[in-house]
């Protein structure tokens, strides 16, 4: 897996005004964690945003900080709830020999055999907890269900892994099925509402009334 790098630099000067100074600049602000005391740092915008066109917790990144390097992942993230940018980072450090936490996105393919006889499918598990070394970690699992029936399901335990990895979810999870459509509802049409009294002697009088 290719890793990539991300330069960063301390902030002094903490506090919702310095932070909104930093955002103007076009920097992120962001929190630096893991074995030693967190530290405040921030990351430029623009860089982050050209490298990394999605925020996920299983791409170990390279941070450069005041000419050292750390291997990172992304814990944690804000973004603007208008305009989607993020606006802070929370970076958790990690040793390189030393077993990690963190999760992984399922990525489904193929065309369910299921599908193709007429089933809809249906998925509930987008990714999952996983344990491993941080060269074991993979940027993501492939699932594939190209052999899923209709009416059959995919569990947690079905989901190929490499060695070194340990997947912590419950082993019966359902992942995916393909479940069989549901019947569609035909349009009951409205009956007529009964005449009342009132109806009825209108409707009388209307019948009796002489042709002009």
């Amino acid at each position: 897996m290719e890793q990539k790098t991300l330069m960063a630099a301390d902030r002094q000067a903490r506090g919702k005004g310095p932070a909104g100074r930093l955002r103007r600049s076009g920097m992120i602000p962001a929190v630096l964690y893991g074995h030693r005391e967190p530290r405040s740092i921030a990351v430029d915008g623009h860089e982050f945003t050209t490298k990394f066109h999605a925020v996920s917790e299983s791409t170990i990144i390279r941070l450069e900080l005041d000419k050292q390097s750390h291997d990172v992942l992304i814990r944690d993230f804000q973004e603007d709830s208008i305009s989607g940018r993020i606006i802070h980072i929370d970076f958790l450090e990690i040793e390189q020999g030393k077993v990690l936490r963190t999760h992984v996105g399922l990525h489904l393919t193929g065309n369910p055999v299921g599908v193709r006889e007429g089933g809809v499918m249906e998925s509930f598990v987008h990714e999952v907890e996983v344990e491993c070394l941080p060269k074991d970690l993979p940027e993501h699992l492939v699932v594939e269900i190209t052999g899923l029936a209709l009416g059959h399901s995919l569990h947690i335990r079905d989901v190929q892994i490499p060695e070194g990895l340990k997947i912590l979810n419950p082993t019966d999870q359902v992942v995916c099925t393909v479940a069989h459509k549901r019947a569609e509802e035909m349009p009951v049409e409205a009956e007529e509402a009964p005449l009342t009294a009132e109806g009825e002697e209108a409707e009388a009088a209307g019948a009796e009334a002489p042709e002009e």
